[in-house]
């Protein structure tokens, strides 16, 4: 019983701040215009992940991009704050 316990807790541990951000991307309206696994009106968060995978400006150049927006499609987000985009953007990184 111990163990099942550790496991679970273990387990909630490790899909709670995924879990989490999915929740901030709803809570900032991300949601409108993306979809994690689907194109919307902008592209998925998925696909946002392998277009900047590996890129090592793509954390700073994306959370520039939710905040300002980019003069295209993409339009600014003032509801988010700096540390919001981060944040956002650590979980969009991290998708497969």
């Amino acid at each position: 019983m111990k163990r099942i316990l550790l496991a679970l807790v273990a387990a909630i541990a490790v899909s709670a701040p995924a879990l989490a951000d999915e929740a901030l991307a709803k809570a900032k309206k991300c949601n409108t215009c993306h979809a994690v696994d689907k194109t919307k009106v902008g592209p998925s968060f998925k696909d946002m992940a392998k277009k900047y995978a590996g890129q090592k400006d793509a954390a700073d150049k994306l959370a520039t991009v939710i905040i300002k927006g980019n003069g295209a499609a993409m339009p600014p987000s003032p509801q988010v704050n700096d540390a919001e985009a981060k944040k956002l953007v650590a979980w969009i990184l991290s998708l497969k």
